[in-house]
């Protein structure tokens, strides 16, 4: 498994309506990429969002990173939407499970 952990926060001045298409897109293209395996987002009461990802591997990462609409949306992102954003990729996390989903 490759993580990928992408820490944001957006504009004040954001186009809500425009963020959301363009998350809800990327999401679904997201989706359709060898590798992925999945996505969730959390936003923090002080506006903090931390999304998650999880890919099969590095290449499968490294190639959704360099997927020609996505970058697209990045360069969108950060002349439109993030205040700024710091992104974290590691490979071979240790992984300490409990409760019901460990067992599985």
């Amino acid at each position: 498994m490759f993580l990928v952990v992408f820490r944001n926060r957006k504009r004040t001045d954001i186009d809500a309506a425009a963020y959301a298409a363009d998350a809800d897109a990327m999401a679904a293209l997201a989706r359709a990429q060898p590798g992925f395996l999945s996505f969730k987002s959390y936003a923090a009461e002080d506006g903090e969002v931390i999304a998650l990802s999880e890919w099969a591997d590095e290449a499968s990462a490294r190639a959704w990173g360099r997927q020609a609409e996505h970058a697209r949306v990045q360069g969108r992102g950060r002349a439109q939407y993030y205040e700024s954003y710091t992104l974290f990729a590691c490979d071979q996390p240790r992984v300490h499970r409990f409760g019901p989903e460990a067992e599985a």
